[in-house]
């Protein structure tokens, strides 16, 4: 059975899982901590601090992460496999569609759209990743502000961000 529950919950959020691996940890969260228990809200989001750290997707690292806890390797394959299941035939279907329908002003629409919502629960959860008394201090302000303009406007790989903001924290 908790095969099962974990192939149908990471189908669904593989079949939600849009606009990037921020979009959707709000849906992972609902599932994994609201819905079944599996993680607790403080072990959620203590994997999302480490899953940050390893290269890969991070429904995947969820998938991985909760898919052994609960049912070892077998839990691993069946999370990942409702988690890759969903995408591959949604994007087979898209492409032949969009291949098919591109010039149309109401798919520019839509993807404008979900663009705006997509952007939005990135910074939820941005918010949730972080306790507000973090940022109330001119240290934490200048590193969010440094880290920004590095990525966004330096164009900095964000590993090397992440690398040297580790070896910061060390020192400061």
């Amino acid at each position: 059975m908790i095969l099962f529950q974990l192939f149908l919950s990471f189908l669904k959020i593989g079949l939600f899982a849009i606009g990037g691996a921020y979009s959707f940890l709000p849906l992972i969260e609902k599932e994994v901590v609201g819905k079944y228990s599996w993680l607790t809200k403080e072990e959620f989001l203590e994997v999302l601090a480490i899953v940050k750290f390893f290269p890969g997707a991070i429904s995947i690292k969820y998938a991985t992460y909760t898919g052994y806890k609960m049912a070892g390797v077998w839990g691993i394959f069946a999370a990942n496999i409702g988690n890759f299941l969903a995408p591959v035939l949604i994007i087979i279907f898209v492409t032949k569609f969009y291949i098919k329908h591109r010039s149309l002003p109401q798919l520019e629409s839509s993807f404008n759209t979900i663009q705006l919502v997509v952007f939005s629960m990135i910074i939820a959860v941005a918010f949730q990743t972080i306790k507000i008394e973090q940022l109330m201090n001119v240290k934490s302000i200048v590193i969010v502000l440094a880290s920004f303009v590095l990525f966004l406007y330096a164009k900095v790989h964000p590993a090397l961000i992440i690398l040297s903001a580790g070896l910061l924290g060390m020192f400061i």
